[in-house]
């Protein structure tokens, strides 16, 4: 996702902002809000998404159990242009590699690409300008449009308010659209610090996801609005490696509706 703090942005330090503090077990942790998280050496030092390609043993296709190139131009296919978002794009370089193949086959005018990332460190040289790269926060950031696949490969690991951009995300997806994403719902926590548990993966699949929890994968068919019983309280920049063996963060929700 990013790699090495960007020189435009603050450098972590031991004091920073809180969003809040929960107690569990005995225990204090201190939560960040989104100024502080972005700031933070996990989030500012992740290296998930820097170089990730589109194919391979750790592409795109692999992370996502989805043939982005297939559904792209099926999709074209029926009706164009399609759009395609990838959130926490890292350096776009599988969006770069997608870009040319879809020039080469002559598709250009039907598909549009864009990468939104919290970082800037975009891949370098000429790409065609069916790809934006845009610089942005995930929970901030607003579109100009709707999008027929939306993906994110091992961004959201890296988010404070995870159910919030998933929100954010199915607002934004065409009525036929596809969002596609890895997502641990073990890094979804209460404000005891336990973990949301079967609850919110059992309201997740009545507002219309679909969870994997094998493979950690969440998607969607279709746009629309979804509610959550979940007020996020901040997020925990030391919860350690997640099921990537990477360190990740935890984020932090009151259940509402109790």
């Amino acid at each position: 996702m990013r790699s090495g703090a960007p020189p435009h942005r603050r450098a972590a330090t031991t004091t920073v902002p809180v969003a809040a503090c929960v107690a569990h077990n005995a225990q204090v942790t201190w939560l960040l809000d989104d100024d502080a998280l972005e700031s933070s050496a996990v989030v500012a030092n992740c290296a998930m998404n820097r170089e990730r390609s589109l194919s391979g043993s750790n592409g795109y296709g692999r992370e996502l159990g989805l043939d982005i190139m297939a559904e792209l131009t099926d999709r074209s296919a029926r009706s164009a242009p399609v759009r395609w978002l990838d959130l926490c794009c890292g350096s776009g370089r599988a969006l770069a590699e997608a870009a040319r193949l879809l020039a080469d086959r002559n598709m250009a005018g039907r598909v549009e690409i864009v990468g939104l990332d919290l970082v800037d460190h975009f891949v370098t040289g000429p790409v065609p300008p069916l790809l934006r790269l845009v610089t942005g926060s995930v929970t901030e950031w607003v579109p100009d449009g709707r999008f027929d696949l939306i993906t994110c490969v091992h961004g959201l690991h890296y988010v404070g308010d995870k159910l919030g951009a998933l929100t954010r995300a199915a607002a934004w997806l065409a009525e036929d659209g596809l969002i596609a994403a890895n997502f641990d719902a073990h890094s979804i926590r209460r404000a005891d610090g336990a973990p949301a548990g079967r609850r919110l993966t059992a309201e997740l699949r009545r507002q219309g996801f679909v969870y994997d929890a094998a493979r950690r994968r969440i998607s969607r068919h279709g746009g629309g609005e979804v509610r959550l019983s979940y007020r996020y309280l901040g997020a925990d920049d030391r919860a350690g490696p997640n099921y990537t063996g990477q360190p990740a963060v935890d984020s932090f929700y009151e259940v509402q509706g109790n």
